[in-house]
C-alpha cells in the first residue's frame, strides 16, 4: 500500500465525509492541531508514572474520535459524536487529581522536571487547538460538547502537570 495518493498536491485535503478542503481551513487547522496534541501526549507517555500513563493513553484514543467528529461538515455529521458523559469523565478525572494537589492563589512557573514540563507544552497546544476550534465554532456548526471536552481536556492535563511539579515556583502579582 502506497502511503502518498497525489490528490493533495494541489492544496487540498479529504474529510471524512469525502467533500475537499483546502490544507489550511480552519477545519484542518482544528483537527490537526489535536492531531499535534495526541502525538506530544504520546511523547509525554514516555516519561510519565504508570498510574498517568493509563489516562494518557485513553485521551490518546479519544482524541480520534474528537479528530473525527472535526473532519466532519454538519451535513455528514459524525456517527458517535462527543456527550456530556465524556466531558463528566474528564471532570472526574480532573477531581481525582485536585485532591493529590495544594490548592493555590498564585501563577506558577511550568516544568520544574521533564514530565511536567512537557505536560505544560501538551496543555498549551490543547489550548491551542481550542482557539482554533473556536473560530470554526463561528462559521461553522460545532458540537457544544465537543468545545467543552477540549476545554476541560486541557484543565486534566494541567492539573497533572501539577501533580507531577518536582516542586511549585510560585508567581504572585
Amino acid at each position: 500500500m502506497k502511503i502518498y495518493t497525489k490528490t493533495g498536491d494541489k492544496g487540498k485535503t479529504s474529510l471524512y465525509d469525502g467533500s475537499r478542503v483546502d490544507k489550511d481551513d480552519i477545519r484542518v487547522e482544528s483537527y490537526g492541531t489535536l492531531d499535534e496534541l495526541n502525538s506530544y501526549i504520546g511523547l509525554c507517555t514516555n516519561y510519565a508514572k504508570d498510574e498517568d500513563k493509563e489516562v494518557l493513553r485513553s485521551i490518546q484514543i479519544k482524541l480520534f474520535s474528537v479528530s473525527a467528529e472535526l473532519a466532519t461538515k454538519e451535513e455528514g455529521k459524525y456517527k458517535t459524536p462527543l456527550t456530556d458523559d465524556d466531558v463528566k469523565s474528564l471532570e472526574k478525572i480532573i477531581d481525582s487529581y485536585i485532591l493529590k494537589i495544594d490548592e493555590m492563589d498564585a501563577f506558577i512557573v511550568p516544568g520544574t522536571n521533564l514530565i511536567s514540563a512537557n505536560l505544560h507544552i501538551a496543555r498549551t497546544i490543547c489550548r491551542k487547538a481550542e482557539r482554533r476550534i473556536i473560530s470554526l465554532s463561528k462559521v461553522e456548526t460545532v458540537n457544544p460538547q465537543l468545545l467543552k471536552y477540549v476545554n476541560r481536556l486541557s484543565d486534566v492535563i494541567y492539573t497533572m502537570a501539577r501533580y507531577n511539579e518536582s516542586e511549585l515556583i510560585y508567581i504572585k502579582y
